[in-house]
Formats: C-alpha cells, sequence, structure tokens
C-alpha cells in the first residue's frame, strides 16, 4: 500500500464524517421535523409526522375518513392506522395521492380495508418515470440510492434533509405505485371538488416537483395540504439522482395558487405542519419568492449570454430569502436550480462554442497531466490539495488521474478522501449522501 494511502486508511478509521461543526449541528437540528407526532391542524384533521419518510394525513368526516398520501412502507402505514384508530374507527373512504412518487403511495395497502375506497390522482399520475421505462434508463435507481444513502451503514447517516433516515426493504425504481392501490378517480382539470364522508374538498392541479401534482384544500378545516411543493428546506428544484425536467416557472405558479387560499394550516409533503394563518401566508410568500427569484434571476443571466457554471455565481437567494430556517438547503440547492433552468430552456449547450465538440476526459486529463509535469506531479497536487483541505480541487485532480488509469487505487482513495472531508462540511444531505456512497464505493474497489 501506498504511504499516503495508508495514512489516509488511519485518518479515515476515525469517523471524520460525525464530527460536530456548523454543517452537521444544522443537520442534526433538522431531525426534529421527523420527530414522531400525531398533529391536530384543524377540527377533525390530523397528520402524522416522523413515522415514515413522508406526511400522512387524515380527515375525519360523517361516516368514514380521507387519507391524503400513505407513506413509503406498508409497516410504516400501519402503525400510522394504529395512531389513527384511536381517534377514529370510521372505515377509509376515499384515498388522495398528492403525486405518484413511491414515499407518498407505497403504504397504500395499510388503508384500504374490505371495501375499496375511492382512491383520487392527478390525470398524469406516474408521468415523470414514464419516458425513464420507455427508453430502458435504470441508472436513475442506482443514483437514487447514492442520494438517498441506502448502502450507507446508519451511522454515516444523519437523516434526508426533509425525511428521516429509512432503509426500504424491497428494490426497483426509485419511485413507483403498485397495481393493487392504483387510482380509480383522477383530477382530470385545473381544479374540481369532490364530496365523501361529508367533507367537501377542492383538488387543484399544481405542476412542480412532478407534473402530476395537485394539492388538497379543505375550506372547512381551511388547512392546504401542499403534497411536495413544499417542504421544510429549499425546494429539490432539481432531484441529483435524475430525472425528467422539472419546471421551476410552473413550480411558481402553483405556488401562487397555493397562497391564493385563506389557510390557517399548511401541510406539507415533509416536514412538520406550519400553523397559523399569519405564518402560513407569510411561508407561502416566501416559498414562492424564492422560486421565482431563481426562475428569472437565472433567465436574466441567460440573456446577458452566461454559461450554467456564470450563472452560479450571479444567481444568489436574497439574505431576506436565504436566511430563513424553512429555506436552507437540507434537500434542495439553489445552484441545482439554476442550472435546471438553463437546461430546461435551452438544453445541454452552454453556448460557449468551445464546448460544442470537447476532448474525452482522458484526452483532457493527459493535457493536464503534461502541463503539471507528468502524472507524479499531478499525484503530488492532488496529495498536496488534500492535505491543504483544498477538497474539490483533490477531488477533480484524481478525475485527471482517474480518466488516465482508471484503476489507480492511490486516485480512487484521494478522491474517496476528498469526498469525505467535503461531506463533513455539507448541509446538503442529498449531497452528502452521495459524497460519502461514492466514496465509499471507491474504497471497495481498492481493498
Amino acid at each position: 500500500m501506498h504511504w499516503y494511502s495508508l495514512i489516509a486508511f488511519l485518518l479515515l478509521a476515525t469517523p471524520l464524517f460525525a464530527q460536530e461543526n456548523a454543517a452537521t449541528q444544522k443537520l442534526t437540528e433538522q431531525s426534529k421535523q421527523f420527530d414522531e407526532q400525531v398533529i391536530q391542524v384543524a377540527e377533525n384533521v390530523y397528520t402524522a409526522v416522523g413515522f415514515s419518510v413522508s406526511n400522512v394525513s387524515m380527515i375525519v368526516g360523517d361516516d368514514g375518513v380521507i387519507i391524503i398520501d400513505t407513506g413509503m412502507m406498508v409497516g410504516d402505514a400501519n402503525r400510522i392506522m394504529a395512531e389513527f384508530r384511536k381517534l377514529t374507527d370510521k372505515p377509509v373512504k376515499a384515498i388522495i395521492f398528492t403525486h405518484s412518487h413511491g414515499d407518498h403511495t407505497g403504504g397504500s395497502a395499510a388503508f384500504i380495508g374490505n371495501e375499496r375506497p375511492q382512491i383520487w390522482a392527478h390525470k398524469n399520475f406516474g408521468s415523470e418515470a414514464e419516458p425513464l421505462v420507455a427508453g430502458g434508463v435504470t441508472f436513475q435507481r442506482v443514483r437514487g440510492a447514492r442520494q438517498a444513502g441506502f448502502k450507507l451503514p446508519p451511522e454515516q447517516r444523519i437523516n434526508n434533509g426533509i425525511a428521516p433516515v429509512r432503509y426500504p426493504r424491497r428494490g426497483g425504481q426509485a419511485f413507483a405505485s403498485g397495481d393493487a392501490t392504483r387510482p380509480t378517480h383522477f383530477l382530470e382539470d385545473e381544479r374540481t371538488t369532490i364530496k365523501v364522508a361529508g367533507v367537501e374538498l377542492e383538488l387543484v392541479s399544481s405542476p412542480g416537483e412532478t407534473n402530476d401534482q395537485l394539492f388538497v384544500w379543505d375550506p372547512t378545516g381551511k388547512v392546504l395540504f401542499a403534497g411536495d411543493n413544499f417542504y421544510r428546506s429549499f425546494p429539490n428544484l432539481y432531484a441529483i439522482r435524475g430525472t425528467p425536467n422539472r419546471s421551476v416557472r410552473l413550480w411558481a405558479e402553483s405556488l401562487g395558487k397555493l397562497a391564493d387560499n385563506d389557510a390557517a394550516a399548511l401541510v406539507g409533503g415533509h416536514t412538520r405542519p406550519i400553523l397559523g394563518a399569519s405564518k402560513v401566508k407569510q411561508v407561502l410568500k416566501d416559498y414562492h419568492d424564492a422560486v421565482q427569484f431563481i426562475h428569472d434571476k437565472t433567465v436574466e443571466g441567460m440573456n446577458k449570454g452566461m454559461t450554467p457554471d456564470e450563472l452560479v455565481e450571479y444567481v444568489q437567494l436574497p439574505e431576506n430569502l436565504a436566511s430563513k430556517d424553512y429555506l436552507q438547503p437540507f434537500y434542495g440547492h439553489p445552484e441545482w436550480g439554476g442550472r435546471s433552468v438553463f437546461n430546461g430552456y435551452l438544453g445541454w449547450f452552454d453556448g460557449n462554442p468551445t464546448n460544442l465538440f470537447r476532448l474525452s476526459p482522458k484526452s483532457e486529463a493527459e493535457r493536464v497531466a503534461k502541463l503539471a509535469g507528468g502524472t507524479d506531479k499531478l499525484l503530488a497536487s492532488a496529495h498536496d490539495a488534500l492535505a491543504a483541505d483544498d477538497n474539490q480541487w483533490a477531488a477533480q485532480l484524481a478525475d485527471h488521474l482517474l480518466a488516465i488509469e482508471p484503476g489507480n487505487p492511490t486516485a480512487m482513495q484521494i478522491k474517496a478522501d476528498a469526498l469525505t472531508r467535503l461531506a463533513r462540511n455539507m448541509v446538503n444531505a442529498t449531497a452528502r449522501n452521495y459524497y460519502l456512497s461514492v466514496a465509499r464505493e471507491l474504497r471497495e474497489k481498492t481493498q
């Protein structure tokens, strides 16, 4: 073993990733959002938080109940149903899916009794996964597992930003729904009013995180069920696992529609509800303004000819928004949102003709190594960068070395060390999990 690899191995025998710092403290504090609790958000309206990775809500009607979203796994959903049964024994008359992600639909079987309830969803239900399935794209499953930290040991996971740590017991697509709980009724238009168990609800189309998103407005309780267009984090305008484009413009419009209701409670797809009319109004305004700002400022920069890399510096959330506790980048990140806006409008080409036909990673790396004075000096520079805690540069230099020699164990170790150190100071849970997951994969390859 190379002397540097040995030292790095010994250093990493202590959990650098677990060291207390501002980022880990902030992310650990966010975990209070997932303390298990059934919260009464209005008369006859309850939300179960923390039992599953997503919120599950119940509205109690005259002769039955309505369930909004069902959690990710049946085991978690059974626990939620047991808590709900302490409040009422009325049968489930309807289930409403705010969207098709499996962490909101996977627990459905726990809520279906002897009499099959109505199951409501948007007419585009499942549309996010369709192009991936049709195209035979499967690698998003690997990236999804990295983003969620599914292959990390428990001591390396703090949370998932807007959700507690869970290890799914089944494989398959990152988000999918089962045939047994397929929707029976669909929101076909912009909005519709339904009446179930004596409860009148409005379902409103609200594309944002997905194109099959809807929100539920309960005018009696003055409760908004926003799905994943709101949770206490900067929104995931782009998911690093890889998804079809999410329209940031439409997301902002949907937040505007949410704000048009005179709500006294706001239930997001994850994290604790927002209670109090004035608080709900402020939160929705700030959330809308943040998403709209990312869109508008990015377009402004695009129209100046800026590339995505330049836009990252140009598009900075104003402090009055960036400082809000519910807009911290625990799950999504403003930088990813700006890049997604650019790509959604203009595609992969950044406008710089140099990038029309770039050198291959190997060809570029060979030239960089030549500039450095050879691969040994490039390797020494990577060591120096790591020693100086210049971890992003160390990772990029390691990438050059790995492009030239993919199996180089020292380069893999340098990259693994750099990613681990980047994770240590990362408040974004999905990036943190991704860093640590890839670092773990690299170390396994060098054993």
